[in-house]
């Protein structure tokens, strides 16, 4: 089998009212995607998004007459060229597409077969006051889940930590709250330093004492004493990775013991290949995986195989936040993914991803 043609397509949904990120200090008036379809020359066809494949015409020609079942020749392929260019992940999950079909059977089995389901949790995008996240928190719970993420921003720590007060005081002790400082990476053009670690360390205590189950990326990724040292200090677990590059990276920060849980985004850091022995590595020394799954749902998708494969714990991030994101948004090119009335989010049992692409969506939004 040989690979004939990739095809990108640019996506962009339109947002009315936009979507204020709270990593990102410019409200989200449009939602881009990149659709990945790589077809071969027995007519299996295999779909891919997440990163925006930005600049990746330059070396199509590298996979371009490739056997797409040589998976590790085509991971380092794609490693050798994020070096010069940008994360081109998305079509490593277009190749596994491909694959799952050919074998019959769906990704997840490919990579472990451990689960078949994921319990996920609401991942809260936006700022929001206290009562207004204590209400949203109440609604997910009605609507199954059993865990919320709810994001801090730099400037508005107060109101933020206040916000997670309000949710645990609303949702009671049997409801999971995590936090997200978003400090190990930045937007483009965001040059405002990291905070203190001294600071961070009362963030810390703080939400230690309100019952957070963990602190994600509370500090520079090259800080990793100080996520250890905020650890030691306040019994808090702390969760990081999502963006990591490269998986030298990553091994390193696993080596050093910089973290509780591991969060490698399948489409955005190193790949599906990668990212499972992120997760044996991981397992070795008694710590979590889990991915960061906030791109789209074909990227959402990807990482739920994985994770189901390789048995990811405790939860499984599901970008929702109503009424600025809604599954209906986040994959407005395909068939939406939702959990069911448990909280879990189940696994395609389709070969491949599992993929429903809305083809009159796609030709509706395509740039």
């Amino acid at each position: 089998m040989k690979i004939t043609a990739i095809r990108l397509t640019r996506l962009s949904l339109p947002l009315d009212p936009p979507f204020n990120a709270a990593w990102d200090p410019t409200p989200r008036t449009t939602f881009p995607a990149t659709l990945v379809t790589v077809e071969t020359d027995e007519g299996v066809v295999g779909f891919g998004s997440g990163d925006t494949m930005d600049g990746f015409e330059a070396y199509e020609d590298l996979f371009i007459g490739t056997d797409p079942l040589q998976i590790l020749n085509q991971v380092r392929r794609i490693e050798t060229i994020n070096f010069h260019g940008g994360r081109y992940w998305p079509l490593e999950a277009a190749l596994w597409d491909i694959i799952g079909q050919v074998a019959g059977l769906p990704v997840s089995v490919l990579f472990g077969g451990a689960r078949d389901r994921l319990p996920a949790y609401a991942s809260c995008g936006e700022l929001k006051p206290p009562a207004a996240r204590a209400e949203s928190a109440l609604a997910a719970k009605e609507r199954g889940f059993k865990a919320m993420k709810i994001r801090l921003a730099r400037h508005r720590l107060a109101d933020g930590i206040a916000a997670v007060r309000a949710t645990r005081e609303a949702v009671g002790d049997d409801f999971d709250i995590m936090v997200d400082l978003n400090q190990m990476w930045r937007m483009s053009g965001d040059i405002e330093a990291a905070l203190p670690l001294a600071q961070v360390q009362r963030i810390a205590a703080e939400l230690t004492e309100i019952g957070v189950l963990w602190l994600e990326e509370p500090l520079p990724q090259a800080d990793v004493i100080g996520a250890r040292r905020v650890r030691a200090e306040t019994g808090i677990q702390i969760a990081g990775g999502e963006m990591v590059r490269s998986m030298p990276e990553l091994a390193q920060l696993i080596e050093a013991d910089a973290y509780d849980i591991y969060q490698p985004d399948v489409v955005l850091a190193v790949g599906m290949y990668r990212a499972r022995q992120v997760a044996e590595s991981a397992n070795l020394r008694h710590r979590l995986f889990t991915p960061h799954t906030w791109s789209n749902g074909l990227g959402l998708l990807a990482n739920l195989h994985v994770a189901a494969g390789v048995d990811a714990s405790p939860y499984l991030e599901f970008p929702y936040d109503p009424p600025g994101w809604t599954p209906e948004r986040r994959d407005f090119f395909m068939k939406p993914l939702d959990i069911d009335e448990n909280g879990d989010l189940l696994v395609p049992n389709a070969p491949g991803l599992g993929t429903e692409i809305d083809a009159d969506a796609v030709k509706r939004y395509t740039i």
